[in-house]
């Protein structure tokens, strides 16, 4: 018996055409980088990473750029300044004129420890300089120095202010700072106010206005008392030497009298008339005549004094003012303690020669 043979179906890929001759192309083996190629290739990757560095520092720079000019145009960027550059005739300041007993302070502060807050200043319409806002003390202790002291003192740092001038604007900034610093007189507050509303620039003519508008920070007793010693220097301060001096209690006082007795403006003015050497405390005591009171710090009245202490005095202290060849000089007297302020160097005097006129003084006074 026969075994019959089975036949399977198989599909067989069919063959791919033989490529003609000419047709057919070596493959080639894969180059190899030779040492010369392989440092440009990284000097090529060297010089593109710098290349993306350099973009993303200069864009960091415009940022900053943009970011200082910013801070400029606002005002907040500390600059030197040429101290022929800065001008102060825009602004009438708030200043009194006369000697400024704390000036030396500030200067030796200024030459010890340099200028911790900076002037104020907006360029000049005329393209000529600088206008003074604030800081009117400040520069006059660079000139100061700058005189005794050469070029080392010839530039100040100031906060350049930008934008149209705005002449009532910049008297409240030179008054608020004075203010908010607690810098400034009564007398110094009345006369920026009278100097407000006479300033042509400004739209402001009545006095009390002018002080609403320039001390609308302060509460309103405070504005009253601006008024009484602007009344007071409208009056009198032609013959005041020391209006500066004139404390609160006592100006308000003197305002009130003139209002109702004006006839002591004539005689307060024959009694300081042609007084030409008196000190604070001799023009103080003429205008408390007239006003029948005291000044409570410097002489208070026998029943508030407080009792003494043993070994002390009836006064626990006692300030007053001279005249002597090195100018005014201010003493403040008290328990254990004389403090002389004068416009004049002591660290510059020999110290045996120091010693024996402070030995002088003290035995003077035993």
């Amino acid at each position: 018996m026969s075994r019959k043979r089975r036949v399977f179906d198989i599909d067989l890929p069919e063959e791919a055409p033989a490529p003609e001759a000419d047709t057919m192309v070596a493959e080639e083996p894969a180059a190899r980088r030779g040492p010369m190629a392989s440092a440009i290739a990284e000097n090529a990757e060297a010089l593109q990473a710098r290349k993306s560095a350099l973009e993303s520092i200069r864009e960091e720079n415009d940022a900053l750029a943009h970011e200082f000019v910013s801070l400029r145009e606002a005002g907040h960027v500390v600059e030197l300044v040429p101290l022929e550059q800065v001008y102060t005739y825009m602004l009438v300041r708030d200043r009194i004129p006369g000697e400024d007993m704390e000036l030396a302070e500030l200067v030796t502060s200024i030459r010890e420890l340099g200028l911790s807050n900076p002037i104020r200043v907006m360029p000049r319409p005329d393209g000529s300089g600088y206008e003074l806002v604030q800081g009117y003390r400040r520069l006059t202790a660079y000139r100061q120095l700058q005189e005794e002291e050469g070029e080392a003192w010839s530039k100040i740092p100031a906060l350049i202010l930008a934008g149209e001038t705005d002449v009532a604007g910049l008297y409240r900034r030179m008054v608020d700072e004075n203010i908010i610093r607690k810098d400034l007189s009564f007398a110094e507050m009345a006369y920026a106010a009278q100097n407000y509303a006479a300033d042509p620039q400004t739209e402001v003519n009545d006095l009390g206005e002018a002080v609403a508008v320039l001390f609308q920070s302060a509460p309103y007793s405070k504005r009253s008392y601006i008024r009484s010693f602007a009344l007071l220097l409208d009056r009198l301060g032609k013959v005041l030497d020391y209006p500066t001096a004139i404390p609160r209690a006592l100006g308000v006082a003197l305002a009130r009298e003139i209002k109702e007795r004006p006839e002591i403006i004539g005689m307060i003015s024959d009694a300081l008339k042609g007084w030409d050497n008196r000190s604070i405390m001799d023009e103080l005591e003429v205008l408390r005549r007239f006003t029948h009171q005291e000044d409570p710090e410097l002489d208070p009245p026998a029943e508030a004094r407080p009792k003494p202490s043993k070994g002390q005095g009836a006064r626990t202290k006692t300030t007053f003012h001279i005249n002597s060849s090195a100018g005014q000089v201010k003493c403040t007297a008290g328990p254990g303690r004389l403090e002389i302020k004068v416009n004049r160097d002591f660290s510059s005097i020999e110290r045996a020669r120091l010693e024996r006129a402070i030995a002088s003084l003290i035995d003077g006074l035993a």
